[in-house]
C-alpha cells in the first residue's frame, strides 16, 4: 500500500489536481511533505536526544538495545542504518559488528546527521562508520550491498513508504534482513487513553517547554497515528518482496519491531 493517495474526480480539472499525503493530520501536496518534515528534523536536532528521553521515560534506550540485541547482526557485517538521527542505533551496531564490519549512518536531514556523526566522532567512533545524506525512496547503493538494513523511529516520516521499504529490500543480499523499528498501534484498552493523553496533551508543552517548539512534537504525535498498524506494514512489506515477515510488540503495541528477508 502506498502512502501517497491521489484524489480523482470527474472533467479535467480533477487531472490537474496534484497528488497529496498526509503530514500529520494535515493533507498536503506530496512535494511538500519532504521540506515540512525536513523543517521539523532541523527544529529539533539539537534537543532530539533530551526530547526523546522526556518523551519515553527513557524507555526509547531500552527499545533501541532490544532491537539492537535481536537483530542478529554479526563481526564483519555490513549495516544500513536509514533515518539513522543522532547514531543511537548506529553506535550500538557498530559494537556488533567490529573492526571488519562497517556501519552507514544515513539521514535525509542533514542537521541530524550532523549531530549524529558528532556524537560518535566524540565518543571515538571513527573507524568503520560511514555517514550519507539520503533519501530513503532512492538509495544511493547497488544491489545487495549490505547484510542488514534497519530503520528507526523513521519510517513514519517518509512520503512514499513502499517505495523505501522496496529499496531497503533491493539493496539487501540475498538472505539479508530488514528490520523496522516504529512507533505502533497500542494494543491495551487500559493503556491507549493514557498514551493520547500523554501524546497530544504532555508532548506538545515538553516541545514548548524544553525545546521552544510545541509545533514539531504535536506532528510528531499525529504522525505515529498515521503510521500503518502492524498487520499493514506487514503487508506492506510482503507487498515490497520481504519474506518470512513478522512484528513483535513492544510495550504493549507502543512500538513494534517488523521484521522480513531478502530471498
Amino acid at each position: 500500500m502506498n502512502d501517497t493517495e491521489k484524489h480523482p474526480g470527474p472533467g479535467p480539472d480533477a487531472e490537474r489536481r496534484d497528488p497529496t499525503t498526509h503530514f500529520g493530520f494535515r493533507d498536503v501536496p506530496v512535494g511538500e511533505k519532504k521540506k515540512l518534515v525536513d523543517q521539523v528534523f532541523s527544529s529539533v536536532a539539537g534537543k532530539y536526544d533530551l526530547m526523546n528521553d522526556l518523551m519515553s521515560f527513557g524507555i526509547h534506550r531500552v527499545w533501541k538495545r532490544y532491537f539492537v540485541g535481536t537483530s542478529g547482526v554479526r563481526r564483519g557485517d555490513r549495516v544500513l542504518d536509514l533515518a539513522g538521527g543522532t547514531g543511537d542505533i548506529a553506535a550500538l551496531m557498530h559494537e556488533r559488528v567490529g573492526s571488519d564490519g562497517e556501519v552507514v549512518l544515513g539521514d535525509i536531514n542533514a542537521g541530524m546527521l550532523r549531530v549524529g556523526r558528532d556524537r560518535l566522532t566524540d565518543r571515538g567512533r571513527v573507524a568503520g562508520l560511514r555517514y550519507v545524506q539520503l533519501n530513503a525512496e532512492a538509495l544511493p547503493f547497488p544491489d545487495a550491498s549490505f547484510d542488514l538494513v534497519t530503520i528507526a523511529f523513521g519510517l513514519r516520516n517518509v512520503t512514499d513508504k513502499q517505495a523505501a521499504l522496496g529499496e531497503m529490500h533491493r539493496v539487501l543480499k540475498v538472505g539479508g534482513r530488514a528490520l523496522v523499528l516504529e512507533f505502533s498501534e497500542v494494543k491495551s484498552d487500559v493503556l491507549r487513553p493514557l498514551y493520547d493523553f500523554h501524546s497530544f496533551s504532555v508532548l506538545p508543552r515538553l516541545g514548548k517547554l524544553f525545546a521552544n517548539d510545541a509545533e514539531s512534537y504535536q506532528y510528531l504525535a499525529e504522525s505515529i497515528r498515521k503510521h500503518p498498524p502492524q498487520d499493514e506494514l506487514k503487508a506492506m512489506m510482503e507487498a515490497a518482496g520481504f519474506a518470512r515477515c513478522s512484528y513483535r510488540n513492544l510495550s504493549a503495541g507502543i512500538c513494534a519491531i517488523h521484521s522480513g528477508y531478502r530471498i
